[in-house]
């Protein structure tokens, strides 16, 4: 006597054996040049199954057949004219479409794959990550330009707002909100991760990091040629007959990491020591040697805490930065209808003209202020790999640029009615009754905007380091579920002495704003 299961099991390798047909119908029509017929491997199937099979699979499954004599008999002659039915089956994927990641809803990046939810969560992280450096750029660009460009009128305080206002929109927004951060390396970003993918489309790298795989890989072409891809082959092939180009690229990339890895040291002081300067407006005894030792103190601190993480430090350090700008933006309304709303003219680019007229030489010189504006801009795209690509555009776009933009209107209103507070123009232009608790949010900000170019160093370090460009050095991930949010002590601790020697010996932030 045999059990129920030993006989389902029994029947069932029988009826593989014997009754188990699958057909595939042709599916496709011929192309109109006379080719044969495709199919796309996304497409769903149609298949016959024997409608026999299916009832007895309905009944296993509704529990009905207990005895071996329950399941229906199929003669040898039977089998031959069994009805059957047409039914559709799922998707099939193609290896090769799986290869070139031309499959919709293939994984690219962990980070991608996530719900609203977490992309929300993952988009108020970036505030305390991503966008630290440019959130306190307020802090001393009007400063720093002024004091290159001297206010003569209202006209000079229109032009740089004007500057100011078009260079935020040119950079941050246009450049890498809307078109960099789309040319990242499956999730990674950075100079690094835009070399490596031109490597991989082209044989252009002066590395030895080419597998004798890559070649077959690489001659595998999928693409329909069109002008579009004309053009990118034409380029291509001078990429590859070209030493010169080869080398002048590689120069580059390294060029630009270096300024990058630079960024991680004078970011840092810049943001500090300005945020702490503003103490001078609070408190009339404060000298500069008291901000100089306060400015320490506060560096260690933050290189300290370094360890933690990435996910962990963004959650603590998020809601800081999101009162920050929103003290930004409200500080800018209240600027903007206490003293001058006809500031909004500076949307006109022609003021920019007219300050460059007016200022000649001196104008070229504030324009190097001015860039301190899109500060840590590049830190969206080498921050990256910290998180997903919408959480860094729904961020910046709907809640760091219209702050940005309101305070920086906010300054320039206060401007034109006190021509003298250019120097320590944001915290002039704050109101009395609000003075510390924006100056304590301001420290606090510019402590976390230290953070923003110090994360972007990490992800260069290791991309170099993958590519053979850097010595080998100790790299720690600190998150369990994405791989890119790592820490390198070595790196770190390094950063941190290179700043405080910084601080220490050029305090005025003047002069570091000229350095950067």
């Amino acid at each position: 006597m045999f059990s129920r299961s030993h006989t389902a099991q029994k029947f069932l390798l029988e009826r593989s054996s014997k009754s188990l047909r699958v057909l595939m119908a042709e599916e496709g029509s011929e192309k109109e040049n006379g080719g044969s017929a495709s199919m796309d491997s996304m497409e769903s199937r149609w298949v016959y199954e024997d409608v026999w099979e299916s009832e007895i699979d309905d009944r296993l499954a509704d529990g009905g057949a207990t005895e071996e004599g329950n399941f229906p008999r199929m003669d040898s002659d039977d089998e031959d004219i069994a009805e059957q039915k047409l039914i559709r089956t799922g998707p099939h994927i193609d290896s090769f479409d799986v290869e070139v990641l031309e499959v919709p809803g293939a994984q690219r990046n962990d980070i991608e794959d996530v719900t609203m939810g977490r992309r929300l969560i993952l988009a108020f992280q970036t505030l305390g990550v991503v966008f630290g450096d440019v959130g306190t750029s307020p802090l001393y660009t009007f400063s720093v330009m002024f004091s290159k460009a001297p206010v003569s009128g209202n006209e000079d305080i229109l032009g740089a707002l004007s500057l100011v206002l078009y260079t935020l929109i040119l950079f941050p927004l246009i450049k890498y909100v809307l078109i960099v951060l789309w040319a990242n390396d499956n999730g990674e970003g950075g100079t690094f991760a835009l070399y490596s993918l031109i490597c991989r489309h082209a044989k252009v790298s002066l590395l030895p990091n080419r597998l004798p795989s890559d070649t077959r890989i690489f001659s595998f072409r999928l693409k329909v040629p069109s002008p579009e891809l004309e053009r990118s082959l034409k380029l291509m092939e001078r990429l590859e007959a070209s030493l010169f180009l080869k080398k002048l690229i590689l120069m580059l990339v390294l060029a630009a990491t270096s300024m990058v890895i630079a960024g991680g040291v004078v970011t840092p002081a810049m943001s500090v020591i300005s945020a702490v300067d503003g103490l001078k407006i609070g408190v009339s005894g404060i000298k500069q040697d008291h901000v100089v030792m306060i400015s320490v103190a506060f560096l260690i601190i933050l290189f300290s805490v370094q360890k933690y993480g990435t996910s962990k430090v963004g959650l603590v350090v998020g809601p800081a930065l999101f009162i920050w700008f929103c003290s930004l933006g409200g500080i800018g309304i209240y600027n903007l209808l206490k003293y001058d709303t006809m500031v909004l003219r500076a949307f006109n680019p022609v003021h920019i003209y007219y300050f460059f007229k007016r200022n000649s030489t001196k104008a070229w010189y504030s324009l190097g202020g001015c860039l301190l504006c899109a500060t840590g801009s590049e830190a969206m795209f080498a921050d990256l790999c910290y998180f997903s690509v919408r959480s860094v555009q729904l961020t910046f776009m709907f809640l760091v640029l219209p702050c940005l933009l309101l305070g920086y209107l906010g300054q320039a209103a206060y401007l034109m009615e006190n021509h003298a507070d250019t120097t320590q123009a944001f915290f002039s232009s704050i109101p009395s009754g609000a003075f510390w608790p924006v100056f304590l949010i301001a420290n606090v900000a510019a402590l976390i905007a230290s953070r923003t170019m110090t994360t972007a160093t990490f992800s260069c370090i290791k991309q170099s380091t993958a590519l053979g460009c850097f010595p080998r050095l100790k790299i720690i991930h600190t998150s369990r579920k994405f791989m890119g949010q790592i820490y390198i002590p070595v790196m770190n601790w390094f950063l941190l002495v290179l700043t405080l020697i910084l601080v220490c010996t050029i305090s005025s932030i003047y002069e570091i704003g000229n350095a950067y």
